[in-house]
């Protein structure tokens, strides 16, 4: 046996029992109930507890139960003299028992403590507390040498063999955990190469696609410059500008959500402080900045990007403000116009309320909220989203 298994405590999961059938839990329970039942008993029936003594298996039987439910929280914490101190109260107790004639509680207290100190503590020192104890047991009772060995054999076999039992549901449990682990990161590796593989297509067709236009557009547009002026040419070209313009950003807009599927996106608060010098709105960032999931950050682009297009289409001219708050297991977003006149809530029941409705379903399927509406003279959208 190596040398660092003598030293080493059992592990966590063994010792918080973690994975043990609720059947095992409610009849180790009755067996301790029936052995303490048992040595209070046999305490009485020994006629050494009469009088103001009475109270004292009650009272013994107590500190026991006391002792042994911190011996359980200090070996959870591999706290070392704490135990050995828990484990002494008991021996303690069994040794008052004893003094006053109850042989019973002190050979089961004596006992018991014998076979925690070989289930919970290091090999090493779980060996020694049980030998002395069992030892000390066996001399008091004046056991032959035969009868000793046979006591002591028995004891700490039976310590060890709950101890052994631990370790192998440990072992077991963290297999499963393991296996648990390896299976889910084999998904996200399989999800990262799908979203790798539609990133390449998307890049291949659509962003191939807008670049071309794009080209197209400017060579109609300089075509158009050098043509005769008249008001059809400026009208033309007012058209073909607009029609790059969009081109440009749907390029752009194809980009982010390429590096969304690849995992690179930049920082949400960048975006969004690009995003309002383009539309003329303030930006505002509280909170402490941490990594958002993609699915998050593209929630809150495409939510900032909508409300700012609904704020020019039916508030031209007002101020826009965004509001983006990093919260505990959470970020918030809010746009709020101050709305143009005679249009205060104009948003709430024109067209865009398909764009609203997109919005919300974004929101919803990540576990979140989004809410829309009139406040005073504006508008007003908010997101919260897991992150």
């Amino acid at each position: 046996m190596p040398s660092s298994q003598w030293t080493e405590w059992p592990t966590r999961e063994a010792l918080s029992r973690v994975g043990v059938p609720r059947v095992r839990i409610a009849l180790d329970i009755a067996v301790l109930a029936s052995m303490a039942a048992w040595a209070v008993s046999s305490a009485y029936a020994s006629g050494a507890f009469h009088g103001w003594r009475a109270m004292l298996p009650a009272l013994g039987l107590l500190c026991c139960t006391a002792a042994v439910l911190g011996y359980h929280q200090t070996t959870l914490a591999n706290r070392m003299l704490p135990s050995l101190g828990l484990l002494a109260a008991v021996a303690a107790v069994g040794a008052g028992s004893y003094a006053a004639g109850a042989d019973v509680p002190s050979a089961v207290l004596w006992i018991s403590a014998s076979v925690m100190a070989m289930e919970r503590l290091p090999l090493a020192p779980g060996l020694v507390t049980g030998v002395v104890m069992v030892s000390f047991f066996a001399l008091i009772q004046d056991s032959s040498a035969l009868g000793a060995g046979i006591t002591m054999a028995s004891v700490l076999l039976g310590g060890y063999s709950l101890r052994l039992d631990a370790q192998a549901r440990s072992a077991g449990f963290r297999l499963l955990a393991q296996e648990r682990a390896a299976r889910e990161a084999e998904a996200t590796s399989a999800a990262l190469a799908e979203r790798a593989r539609i990133a390449r297509e998307i890049h291949d067709v659509l962003a191939h696609s807008l670049s071309a236009q794009l080209v197209h557009l400017e060579a109609a547009r300089l075509q158009i410059e050098r043509g005769p002026e008249g008001p059809f040419r400026e009208q033309i070209l007012e058209r073909v500008v607009a029609a790059r313009v969009m081109a440009r950003e749907g390029l752009a807009e194809t980009r982010q959500a390429l590096s969304a599927l690849r995992g690179e996106m930049a920082p949400v608060e960048d975006y969004l402080r690009e995003l309002g010098v383009a539309d003329g709105a303030e930006t505002e960032v509280t909170g402490e900045r941490r990594q958002l999931t993609a699915e998050a950050s593209q929630a809150v682009r495409r939510v900032a990007q909508e409300a700012l297009t609904n704020a020019r289409k039916h508030a031209p001219g007002a101020k826009v403000r965004m509001l983006l708050v990093y919260e505990d297991g959470e970020v918030a977003l809010e746009v709020r116009d101050s709305g143009a006149a005679g249009q205060a809530g104009e948003l709430g029941t024109s067209g865009s309320r398909y764009g609203l409705l997109g919005m919300r379903e974004r929101a919803e399927l990540l576990g979140g909220t989004l809410e829309a509406g009139s406040e005073g003279e504006g508008f007003v959208v908010r997101l919260r989203v897991p992150a």
